[in-house]
């Protein structure tokens, strides 16, 4: 198993952290994993992306130039980065805030409305989290209660409340995948 990924939106989106949740869940089951991220200089409303790597073997490079999977949470990510992803690959799209349709027809796409299942939640912030999920409804890379012990690593025991939440957005994007 090799997943190589691109996570990509505008800063504030929390895409980094979905990237640093899925290297950690990874490391957590055993697996090699690389996580590299790239920002530009505004704290927010910039673009960032990272790659993340998950391999059972080693890791050769880290870069992720072709990737098998795609998270895109804005239009200018998918703009840059669909023509990236190998044939057969994914496509995970935030259908609340990219008004365009994935191009090709050599990809998987899944179109999962963030910010609305986010405001059904009741918190806008776990649109990325319901977003994390979808892509690991869809490619099963590890586990959901990994990824939330990774999280409660990140938060501390102090916004460990923050936890069922966001268990609740990860299962809500799962089930967009699985539906």
């Amino acid at each position: 198993m090799v997943e190589r990924n691109i996570f990509a939106g505008f800063g504030g989106q929390g895409v980094l952290l979905m990237g640093q949740l899925l290297a950690a869940a990874g490391m957590m089951e055993g697996k090699n994993t690389s996580w590299i991220p790239s920002y530009g200089p505004e704290m927010r409303g910039g673009t960032a992306n990272c790659s993340v790597m998950l391999s059972d073997q080693e890791i050769d490079s880290p870069l992720v130039t072709r990737p098998t999977s795609l998270i895109v949470m804005n239009r200018p990510s998918l703009e840059k980065f669909e023509d990236k992803v190998v044939p057969g690959g994914s496509i995970f799209v935030n259908s609340s805030m990219i008004d365009i349709k994935v191009k090709r027809t050599d990809v998987n796409a899944y179109y999962v409305p963030c910010t609305e299942i986010a405001a059904e939640l009741g918190n806008s912030k776990v649109s990325n989290m319901i977003m994390l999920g979808a892509y690991l409804g869809k490619s099963k890379c590890v586990e959901v209660e990994t990824v939330l012990k990774a999280l409660l690593e990140k938060l501390g025991e102090k916004k460990a409340k923050l936890i069922p939440l966001n268990r609740e957005a990860l299962l809500r994007g799962a089930s967009c995948i699985e539906e």
